[in-house]
């Protein structure tokens, strides 16, 4: 049998009196017309004296979340989605059956209000009720201090507690299809077409990371849910499409922290005839004009470091960052042997399936990510660790780049591979490393390569992370933050 606090019990009895004077406990339809933040941005200049002389009537609802009774009259603040606004609400106003039916409001019940803005006497701007419309009766009282909850957790948990009583919660949840909406424009304007690709495949590819496999029991086959979107954009490229893109989910069976959530969203983007450098100024016009959009300038601040995109973003190669940290130019050293000796004096691990490019890899993981703070394309990544990107003149590194800020990484781009038979022994190498322990890597595509013999244009491509952008622009410590549902640990 459901138990009820003694709370609880009271709300019921509310219950049971708007039912018997025949007014629907859970609401009916409302004409919205106006909302709070509308209101104060469009009549906070005016004075007391000059709404009492303009009749502006308006018609409002929202969530109640203060509420003050004195005799024949009340105030109140409601709750809608742009703010928090004051009702004043006088039983001459609204007649004495509207106002019984105040009367029996809690906090949390959701109102519709008809009325007149006005200012009170210490300049609040208030809508003064004519009608007040009782809509949805609330069963449960709202937490007193939900933001303030030691188990911060429960705040993800019951994301729809925390929109309602936390503004910054608001806040995030609205910038980010802000920042979503930015990208396309972005990209519709500059005749990229956005397009959808399968989640559920058969290949594992397009990046290095764990998958989550699941089961079709019709075909009787196991399945990836995927962790990438770029072979099957790539070949869309192959199919004349010239330039798409697709913002969508992926999803990696991997750890999860601050900046990991094991369901994320990506925009990968590609576009025929272009090529790294194209790259890079597309996603440094994607960042600045996703700031601009939620920020209202090109500056944010993240983690209390504050970062600015007005100048051209930095460029460094991979190894001239490690040189320029560790001293050790990797350009110099020659072979496996040596790179592995090196890192064996630097307390590098060297797994059974590493090369000369993964002990550079491992070298700027270890001593460079985190130095870097301003916006940093870093290029010229070991072809070990990029099987989908093309050739530098220097073989043993691709043109790829990874953008950086305060430490973490933004987004993944490749001057693309479109030779079929280098693609062909990139992704054999790839089985090679599988063999020997790397979980991470890439299987087999046959009909990819197939596609590429049919002819890939020279193509640009790039992968952004959105929740981690979204973080980035909106000063959220941890992307749970900005995922309206992430995943989290059973409570049990």
């Amino acid at each position: 049998m459901q138990e009820f606090s003694e709370q609880e019990l009271v709300r019921r009895e509310k219950l049971k009196f708007l039912k018997e004077n025949n007014i629907e406990p859970f609401g009916h339809k409302f004409d919205v017309s106006d909302f709070s933040e509308d209101l104060k941005n469009k009549f906070n200049q005016y004075s007391k004296e000059e709404l009492e002389n303009i009749n502006i009537e308006v018609k409002i609802a929202g969530r109640i979340m203060s509420n003050r009774r004195k005799g024949k009259v009340g105030f109140m603040h409601i709750l809608d989605k742009l703010g928090k606004i004051q009702i004043y609400i006088g039983i001459n106003d609204v007649g004495e059956e509207n106002y019984e039916i105040y009367k029996k409001c809690d906090i949390g019940d959701i109102v519709a209000i008809e009325g007149k803005v006005m200012k009170t006497n210490t300049g609040e701007l208030t809508i003064k009720a004519y009608k007040y419309i009782h809509m949805v009766k609330s069963l449960r009282p709202l937490p007193e201090k939900f933001h303030g909850l030691t188990d911060t957790e429960e705040r993800f948990r019951r994301r729809y507690i925390d929109l309602i009583m936390n503004d910054d919660a608001r806040r995030v949840a609205f910038a980010r299809p802000k920042i979503i909406r930015s990208i396309q424009k972005t990209l519709d304007d500059l005749g990229y077409v956005e397009v959808e690709t399968p989640v559920l495949g058969t290949i594992l590819g397009g990046a290095a990371a764990r998958p989550f496999v699941t089961h079709h029991n019709t075909l009787d086959i196991d399945m990836y849910m995927r962790i990438a979107t770029e072979l099957n954009l790539k070949r869309l490229l192959v199919g004349g499409m010239d330039a798409v893109y697709e913002i969508g989910r992926l999803f990696r069976n991997e750890g999860m922290d601050k900046n990991h959530n094991p369901e994320f969203t990506t925009i990968e983007v590609y576009k025929a005839f272009s090529d790294l450098e194209g790259m890079m100024n597309l996603t440094e016009t994607l960042v600045k004009n996703a700031c601009m959009a939620v920020n209202g300038c090109l500056e944010t601040e993240f983690r209390g470091t504050k970062i600015s995109f007005a100048k051209k973003f930095k460029r460094v190669h991979m190894v001239d960052l490690i040189k320029e940290i560790t001293g050790i130019n990797f350009f110099e050293i020659k072979t496996f042997e040596e790179a592995k000796k090196i890192a064996i004096e630097h307390n590098i691990e060297v797994e059974p399936h590493f090369g000369f490019g993964h002990i550079v890899n491992a070298f700027f993981e270890e001593y460079c990510e985190k130095t870097i703070v301003e916006p940093t394309f870093v290029c010229g990544h070991p072809i070990e660790i990029s099987p989908l990107a093309k050739k530098s003149k220097d073989e043993r590194f691709t043109e790829r780049f990874e953008l950086f800020i305060l430490g973490s990484e933004y987004a993944n781009a490749f001057t693309e591979l479109n030779d079929p038979i280098d693609q062909y022994e990139r992704f054999e190498n790839q089985l090679k490393e599988k063999d020997l322990g790397n979980e991470e890597a890439n299987d087999m595509d046959t009909d990819f390569v197939e596609a590429l013999e049919y002819g890939m244009p020279p193509a640009g491509g790039m992968g952004m992370g959105i929740d981690r952008l979204v973080m980035l622009l909106t000063n959220s410590d941890t992307i749970r933050e900005v995922i309206l549902f992430p995943t989290m640990k059973p409570k049990n």
